[in-house]
């Protein structure tokens, strides 16, 4: 199945009529916000069988996976914002210094205006209608553009959002690259981007010609650290998940290993029998591990098993598209396999132990500020030290003893720093990133205290108080 391009006239016509519709005003109402959230909060539950059969097809996604990590989440955000919009989009009074008195201050919140929403292939459903849920509860219209690589999955969206919104609110758009040149070519009052930091490059260029603010969610190469002092079974259980969950396509994924010497053999051995426990004998035969999404996904991620020795896995079927999980060691720091993010199920491990110079935290932290800041940073072993390794080092988050799940709490922010991405969202920070606070102060007319004017009597008491 291929999805045609959507032309650059329909998509001049479709930003046009969002621009007008928001002039109108008809989004500022909070309650229409709500309404418009209780409207897509039913979408979700009418069009759920056609997303997850969608997402099976495009993916090999199955029901239980589609609904825990894309569907499932949409909802409960849509859910928060129901329930808390009202009180984020409310003026509130502040403070006001002596220095202003007797004038009374305001933070005001307004949407950005008309934005445009960009998602990967990956979480086709989540990494595009969340964003869409802090657009709307924040006031904004919005043109959404899903990735052609998920044809079936693509086409269920834009029938649902067709199904559920008026297009001059919130629009679909299908294509592939062209389509986004025309797109970040247009002028928008927010760009939120979820893909690879490349494609973030030239996202922020185009943007950077009428100074568009931009969220960028991106990737890049997280690191696991199996400390020593690691719960080894606790360790590769979790490791086993994270790695074959979406197998291994997934932005926050465990990248790369950074093993204590004297636990690799008893690492391998484990998550050998981890991913067994997971997926039964043969993990071909899995209903619950996702296929690679294409060919040329497939070919690269098979390529990496050259840069290393396969110590666990390393069997594929192209015609499925299916990767077995593989363990890899003797990698070459400056190998594709430890420079590229794999966004697979390949696992490429490097031993660090314990020397007279350096501890393996020491190493940890040399090794990982060496490269450029991860989107997740994952460490097994003791938590003091787990803490030391998270004090000297910067990624978007992470986990201590546990994988991914950072951003299954929508209670904390969700996003990138430097290369692997920029602004937060989640919760009341998905409302936030679409949304413009503005501060108001108001004077009262009939009293006017004379110490601001020229020519500035009373300066000298005025400096005291200040």
């Amino acid at each position: 199945m291929t999805l045609e391009n959507t032309p650059k006239e329909r998509i001049d016509a479709i930003v046009a009529a969002q621009k007008a519709y928001f002039k109108e005003g008809e989004t500022l109402d909070v309650k229409f916000r709500k309404r418009q959230l209780g409207n897509f909060l039913k979408a979700l539950d009418k069009w759920e069988k056609e997303l997850a059969d969608a997402l099976w097809t495009d993916l090999h996604k199955s029901y239980e996976e589609a609904y825990m990590t894309e569907i499932g989440l949409v909802r409960s955000e849509i859910k928060t914002h129901l329930k808390m919009v009202a009180k984020w989009a409310a003026r509130k009074r502040e403070r006001s210094t002596i220095s202003i008195f007797p004038s009374r201050s305001y933070v005001v919140k307004e949407p950005l205006g008309t934005a445009l929403i960009v998602s990967p292939w990956n979480y086709p459903v989540q990494l595009l209608l969340n964003p869409l849920v802090g657009a709307i509860s924040a006031g904004c219209t919005s043109v959404l553009k899903p990735s052609p690589y998920v044809p079936h999955v693509s086409t269920v969206i834009e029938m649902m959002v067709k199904d559920t919104f008026e297009e001059k609110y919130v629009a679909v758009v299908q294509g592939n690259r062209e389509v986004n040149a025309k797109l970040f070519d247009c002028r928008w009052d927010l760009i939120f981007f979820t893909g690879s930091p490349a494609l973030a490059r030239t996202v922020m260029a185009s943007a950077a010609k009428n100074l568009t603010p931009c969220v960028l969610e991106l990737g890049g190469k997280s690191p696991c650290i199996i400390d020593r002092t690691a719960d080894i079974k606790t360790a590769a259980k979790r490791l086993a998940w994270g790695k074959t969950l979406n197998s291994g396509q997934t932005c926050i994924a465990p990248d790369y290993i950074l093993i204590h010497e004297s636990v690799r053999d008893a690492f391998i051995k484990e998550f050998g029998k981890q991913v067994k426990s997971l997926h039964g004998k043969d993990i071909f035969d899995s209903k619950h591990y996702v296929h690679m999404v294409s060919g040329n996904a497939f070919d690269r991620v098979v390529s990496y098993m050259e840069n290393g020795t396969v110590v666990y896995g390393g069997r594929s079927d192209r015609s499925k598209l299916i990767i077995e999980p593989t363990l890899l060691i003797d990698v070459e720091e400056d190998s594709p396999v430890m420079n590229e993010e794999i966004f697979g199920p390949v696992f490429p491990m490097i031993c660090l132990g314990d020397d007279g110079c350096k501890s393996f935290v020491d190493k940890v932290v040399d090794f990982v500020t060496s490269r450029e800041k991860p989107l997740s940073f994952y460490y097994f072993g003791n938590e003091a030290d787990a803490w030391e390794a998270i004090r000297r080092t910067s990624s978007g988050g992470g986990c201590i003893n546990d994988v991914i799940m950072h951003i299954a709490n929508d209670h904390i922010p969700f996003g990138g720093v430097g290369n692997s991405g920029m602004g937060h969202y989640h919760n009341k920070l998905s409302f936030d990133a679409f949304t413009h606070t503005r501060s108001v102060v108001s004077s009262p007319r009939s009293l006017d205290l004379p110490f601001r004017y020229m020519p500035y009597r009373l300066f000298g008491l005025v400096k005291k108080l200040l």
